[in-house]
């Protein structure tokens, strides 16, 4: 699913006419869905302090490759995986140099019921649920991470009748908070603000029960050459930005 903070354009339309929309001082941004909360702050402080803006689409980091691959016109990339950047490097369409982690995700089981999953996973293994909301584990590292945490609890079985599937982690998070699914695995930045889960119930998943879930960013090659995009990528790995980003519930690689 596609969505921008400023424009709402089909997939197969919208790099057809982003060209024409951007201008020398703005940079074109793809952004894996689970960042949406803090890349929409990053972009506004961007622009308050360098004047350049970011024009942010939003949606799952498998489909972001597809259509970079297809011509769309982005210039930065913020995947959910190290593995996509990477990919787009190895086959020369990134700016050499630039590929570095902004940050690294964590995942959480949710569900708006402020006591649903007040005793952790055990709901799991229960009746109290209809639904549980993944991301497609073939599309988003979230929804990867979701299915290693269910085969570790050994849930897979239990679970499988009342899984319904997003095509990112920011449906997934639609599916729970619209009621459609009692809880979900969704990223902790989702529901997570000055320190704490802000609505319902929660249980953070323990970090080895996935593999980590390490966030690369990059400059792709159509953004080289705009002073924008080179200023965004330089913006991000600011103390400021890594403390706003850390806020949101992520972790800072070292």
């Amino acid at each position: 699913m596609w969505r921008s903070c400023s424009f709402k354009l089909s997939a197969g339309f919208i790099w057809m006419v982003m060209p024409s929309l951007a201008s020398a001082d703005q940079v074109l941004v793809a952004v894996a869905s689970n960042f949406t909360a803090p890349m929409q702050m990053i972009a506004a402080e961007f622009e308050r302090d360098t004047g350049y803006q970011a024009k942010l689409s939003f949606g799952a980091t498998g489909q972001f490759y597809a259509q970079i691959n297809n011509g769309a016109p982005f210039e930065v990339l913020l995947a959910a995986d190290t593995k996509t950047p990477a990919k787009l490097e190895d086959e020369g369409k990134t700016v050499s140099g630039t590929r570095f982690t902004y940050a690294i995700g964590k995942l959480v089981l949710w569900s708006r019921n402020a006591s649903l999953v007040s005793d952790g996973p055990q709901v799991l293994s229960t009746d109290r649920f209809d639904r549980i909301a993944i991301a497609n584990p073939k599309l988003a590292p979230y929804g990867l991470a979701a299915i290693q945490t269910i085969e570790r609890l050994g849930l897979m079985q239990v679970l499988r009748p009342k899984m319904v599937q997003g095509a990112n982690i920011g449906q997934a998070f639609q599916f729970v908070s619209s009621g459609n699914a009692q809880l979900g695995f969704v990223a902790l930045s989702q529901v997570f603000t000055q320190g704490k889960i802000k609505e319902g119930s929660g249980w953070v998943v323990p970090s080895d029960y996935y593999a980590p879930i390490k966030q690369d960013a990059v400059l792709l090659k159509a953004g080289q050459h705009n002073e924008a995009a080179i200023a965004l990528v330089n913006y991000l790995q600011t103390n400021k930005t890594k403390q706003l980003i850390e806020s949101f519930g992520y972790q800072i690689a070292p």
